[in-house]
Order: structure tokens, then sequence, then C-alpha cells
């Protein structure tokens, strides 16, 4: 007997979920037969057989999630099939052995991500956190009602009845999943400042180019004038990596969470190539085929919300990469052009830097550059 694990699927991705098999249990796979598909934080991956023989027992179903390594399928060979008696490999599941201590003293366990209240800790006694794991209470999400902010019996009971009333917790998966890893690693390493300004576009607006393409070319301007932003910070190392070309993550919002793809050296190619490539991107996305390296690499990111509304934004930095710009929907304003006044286009925009790699100048410097570019006319010819 042979049991197929989940194999490394390739650019750091340790877990997948199960999404559908192609096979049965008794069913006669050939080498390089599709087995089943699943689902990561950036594509759908068929696995296929890595021998031919008879699936003898499948171990996961459709939603769960499996870790590299964890077992897939077991398949027999003819002499397993004709001794139905043979032993089966089995994956052998641990157990916790012991018991619940009970008593009255208030601990301060080391907390969760969801535990922490600001500089606070959650507050509870032994008994009241054993109450929590039988109901399955994160005391993270519980309001204290006892001395001193603890957490009481009742306040448990109280949050665990309103959870049976609004339904069961849905995990996230695939790429929300993904998303949430990034926005904690995000919230836990990132020291952010943002800084908003408009962009007044009455010289071009509107334009034979679309906006996106115009913003493209005003982070690679920008970049040219004030690298800092253009480069990947070592957090533990406290150093940074100013990088010369701009490889772009585009944020695209899907029905799945958000991707975000990237354009590579937008400094030195022509609008026509860069539409083509975003269009290529959001099709890729869309369809769930876009391949792990284009999700990988970026050194800035921008953020388009505006295409769904939105004014200015708090937009959150990734980690290694230091900077993102968001761009809010455009609005028409009085302002006063030439001592007069008189309704303008203006483009709101969103600048969120990393404190520790880039400082307050660099960053009022890099938005002033983006919005020099933007406000400048439309050249017929390239944009």
């Amino acid at each position: 007997m042979k049991i197929f694990t989940l194999p490394d699927l390739g650019e750091g991705l340790q877990e997948a979920e199960i999404r559908e098999w192609h096979v049965d249990e008794n069913d006669d796979v050939e080498v390089d037969q599709p087995l089943l598909s699943v689902e990561t934080e950036k594509a759908v991956v068929e696995i296929p057989s890595p021998r031919a023989g008879r699936i003898g027992r499948l171990f996961v179903k459709p939603g769960d999630i499996l870790q590299v390594g964890d077992p897939l399928v077991e398949f027999v060979d003819a002499g397993d099939a004709e001794a139905p008696n043979a032993p089966r490999a089995e994956r052998d599941a641990g157990t916790v052995v012991g018991r619940v201590e009970t008593g009255t003293e208030i601990t301060r366990d080391a907390p969760t991500a969801t535990e922490r209240r600001g500089a606070a800790l959650v507050r509870a006694t032994p008994a009241v956190r054993a109450l929590a794991r039988r109901l399955d209470v994160d005391l993270g999400i519980v309001t204290p009602t006892g001395p001193n902010d603890t957490i009481t019996a009742r306040d448990v009971e109280r949050v665990a009845k309103l959870l049976k009333e609004v339904g069961p917790l849905e995990p996230l998966r695939g790429p929300r999943r993904a998303m949430a890893r990034a926005m904690t690693q995000a919230h836990t390493e990132v020291v952010p400042v943002t800084v908003n300004d408009d962009a007044d576009l009455c010289a071009w607006w509107p334009a034979r180019r679309n906006l996106m393409i115009r913003l493209i070319r005003a982070i690679a301007a920008a970049c040219a004038i004030e690298p800092a932003l253009n480069a990947w910070f070592d957090g533990r190392a406290l150093g940074r990596r100013v990088l010369p070309n701009v490889h772009l993550g585009i944020a695209v919002d899907t029905p799945d969470g958000l991707f975000v793809p990237v354009l590579r050296d937008v400094g030195h190619r022509t609008a026509e190539d860069l539409e083509a490539a975003l269009e290529r991107l959001r099709r890729d996305v869309s369809a769930r085929t876009i391949p792990p390296e284009e999700m990988r690499g970026y050194t800035f990111t921008l953020s388009n919300f505006g295409t769904f509304g939105g004014r200015y934004a708090n937009p959150i930095v990734q980690p290694p990469t230091v900077a993102i710009l968001g761009a809010g929907r455009v609005r028409d304003a009085v302002v006063a052009a030439r001592g007069a006044p008189a309704v303008h286009p203006l483009l709101p925009l969103s600048l969120t830097f990393d404190h520790r790699a880039v400082t307050g100048g660099e960053a009022t410097r890099f938005l002033a550059a983006v919005i020099r570019d933007l406000e400048a006319p439309a050249d017929s010819e390239t944009w």
C-alpha cells in the first residue's frame, strides 16, 4: 500500500484547501491522471497521480484544509486488493490526555492576537477559561463586567448565547484566509503613517488614456525622484533595500477575496503594453489561473479603490514593501483658478508609508511628485 501526501506546491505555500476530487475509492488511475483540485491562497491547482493503481481510500473531503505532508489518498496494488484483511496504513491522530484544573486565582496568560485590548491582557480565572474553551468562545471578543476588567462566567455564557443566535462561524478560506494572515502581519510589523492630498486633473480629464495608466506612470516617475519608497525593509536586520526597478502590485478585488498581481518594471513600458498586461492580469485573476510567480515580488502597491467609491483611505502596507498609494473617486470641486472660482475634477490620494524605513520628507516629496505628474497635460502620442 502507498499513501500519497499533499506535495510541496512551491512558492512557499504550506497549506491548501481541497476543492474537488476527480476520482473515487476503488477507481483505477493512470500516472499523471488528475486526482483532485486544491485551492491555495494564490490559485486553483490540479494535482496529478504520481503512479498507476487503484484508489483504496480518500483521506480528505472537499473543504478540508491540509498542510504539506498530510495524507491525501491511499493506493492499493493487485496483491493488496486480494487481501481484504491486510493492515491499512493509517495516520495517528494525537489526543490530549489530562484534566482541567479549577481555581479562583485570576491569571493573565499570554494573549492571542484577538485577546489584546490595547496594552491590556485578558483577565479571567482558570475556571472561566475552561468554560470558554468548552463553549468555543474566544475571550478576546468578550466584554468583561467583573472587578478590575475581569471576565466572568456570566460574560462567557452571554457571548456563547449570542454566537448561537447569529449562526456558525464561517472559516476564511483561500484568498480571504491569506488576506487575513497578511493583514495580521502588517498590523504587527509595520509602523504606518498616511498622508492625503488631491491632484487636479483639469489639464487632461477626461482623456483617451484611462486613469489607471496615468496613476502607474505617476508612481514610476515619483519613484525615480524619491526611490526610498520603492524598497523592501528587513525588520530583523533593521535595514532596507532600495530597488532599481518598479514592480507594481495592483490590488484587485474579487468575490473570492483580494489579489495583488504584479506589473513588472512599469517605468520602462509603454502605455499600450501596460494596458494589455493589466487586462491580462485581471482576466487571469478572475479565472483563478494566474501563475504564482505573478503574485509575488512587487516593490510598491497601488489600490484604485475609487473605482468602487470612497475619497480617502488608510491603505495597509504589506511587508517587506514600505509604501502603498490609494486613489479615491474623482469628484468635481470648486477651486481657485487664476484668481477666480472654477469647477475642476479632483483625484483624492492617500499614501501610507512604513515610518521605520521612510521619513516624512521622503513620503511627502514622493506624493508631490505623483501629483505633478498627474496634473501634467496628457501626451497624446504615448499617454
